[in-house]
């Protein structure tokens, strides 16, 4: 497979290529040139297959020839050694729980399986790659989990001061040896713009290899698709018109949704769902997409004013605003809903859910009334205890820790805190 940059201005590449570059050297986000429908057996013979199986088929025409199915077979085992499940909250709502990795976020899936490829690629190789990330929350501490001791490669991970969760901090500045992380005083935007700026610098460039392993870079976005898979699995016998409410914030997650539902995925429908960081709720009403400064939210990994996969949803609807529309709505929920939501959640269902998840579950409520012969599955994108200033004090209950918050808890932070864009510089060359 061969990837092309949505810049237009670069040479097609491979998915090797395309994963150690991270961004083509237009500085556009890489795209598949091609989606092949998985054949209609796949989808008929979906209740017979593992997880592994599945995801196996669902990705190998997006890596091969570069990695060998045997390789590849083991990347996805190793990738996919937690469960996935499903938990029905009514007739019309269910929730997929995507935090039972090593980090407890849905960002394990992608951050493990690019892992993984990276470190195949490098395996022969005597130069070192510098994985350069930006995180609202939980990307890092995935990131920095997925890649810790992976030979060959370095890990820096920028994150907002004050502005991620405290087990967050503690996931992604407690594990050491070839992970680095920087805190930046600033917002979410403000360290992605220094990522994108370093991938800009000539002199960076030209000294370093380096890579970023945000869902802009193939390996870690085009994964996620896998978990839209295992939930239609579990859900196709008993529904046949499943929706699913995605908790947005550089829209990788729902992007690879879409692309599941181009390899076939008999899903009718996306939401996505919205903090008061809502580019594409506005945008949806009135066809102007203005990123803006993101704001502070209780569902911080969503701030993001400026979503970077976004135009690979445009290319996948061939920036057909209508086509897009029909696939797609979007609903915009502030921090008080949010705990309202979450309070609800819990009195009614007995389910404890963190702000994102939350946030998905008013995008599911807003969907049905609409479209009420629906179900409606919306992702539990991170462990609530991640959060749990906010969750004890809404639902007002203590929470167990689980084992993997407990092995971070009393571990010794590092970071670097830096401003500007030149301290980053001078840190990397350093």
């Amino acid at each position: 497979m061969n990837y092309y940059s949505l810049n237009h201005k670069a040479p097609s590449t491979s998915f090797k290529e395309a994963v150690i570059k991270g961004l083509a050297p237009d500085k556009g986000l890489y795209f598949p040139e091609k989606i092949t429908p998985l054949p209609k057996s796949f989808w008929d013979a979906i209740d017979d297959l593992s997880y592994t199986e599945l995801a196996f088929e669902a990705i190998k025409q997006f890596v091969s020839p570069e990695i060998p199915k045997t390789v590849l077979k083991t990347i996805v085992e190793e990738t996919l050694s937690f469960d996935f499940p499903v938990i029905k909250l009514n007739d019309h709502i269910s929730t997929l729980e995507l935090f039972h990795g090593p980090t407890m976020a849905f960002k394990d899936v992608g951050a493990r399986f690019m892992a993984r490829c990276l470190g195949y690629f490098n395996k022969n190789n005597d130069e070192e790659v510098t994985v350069l990330v930006a995180t609202s929350g939980d990307t890092g501490g995935a990131v920095a989990n997925g890649f810790l001791g992976v030979k060959g490669v370095n890990v820096v991970i920028l994150y907002p001061s004050g502005k991620v969760s405290d087990i967050q901090e503690m996931q992604l500045t407690t594990l050491g040896q070839n992970i680095k992380a920087l805190e930046v005083h600033g917002t979410f935007d403000d360290c992605q713009a220094m990522v994108k700026t370093a991938f800009l610098d000539e002199e960076l460039t030209n000294n370093m290899q380096l890579t970023s392993a945000n869902s802009i870079n193939v390996a870690r976005w085009l994964p996620q698709l896998f978990y839209f898979i295992f939930a239609y699995k579990q859900l196709h016998k008993q529904y046949k018109n499943i929706v699913f409410s995605v908790p947005s914030g550089n829209f990788g997650n729902i992007c690879a949704g879409m692309m599941a539902q181009q390899l076939g995925l008999p899903v009718k429908h996306f939401i996505a769902s919205n903090n008061e960081n809502n580019v594409v709720t506005r945008y949806l009403i009135s066809k102007l997409y203005e990123p803006k400064p993101s704001v502070q939210t209780i569902s911080n990994a969503m701030d993001v004013g400026a979503p970077s996969n976004f135009i690979r949803i445009q290319e996948i609807y061939k920036n057909n605003f209508d086509a897009l529309k029909d696939n797609l709505s979007s609903f915009s929920f502030s921090d008080e809903e949010t705990r309202e939501a979450m309070l609800e959640i819990y009195n009614h269902y007995l389910y404890v859910a963190d702000p994102h998840g939350a946030v998905g579950y008013l995008g599911c409520k807003g969907y049905l009334k609409e479209n009420p012969e629906a179900h409606c599955v919306f992702l539990e994108t991170a462990h609530p205890t991640k959060f749990l200033d906010v969750v004890e004090d809404v639902i007002e209950e203590k929470q167990p820790l689980p084992v993997q918050i407990q092995s971070v808890m009393g571990k010794e932070k590092v970071s670097v805190e830096i401003s500007v864009y030149e301290e980053l510089k001078s840190f990397l060359l350093s």
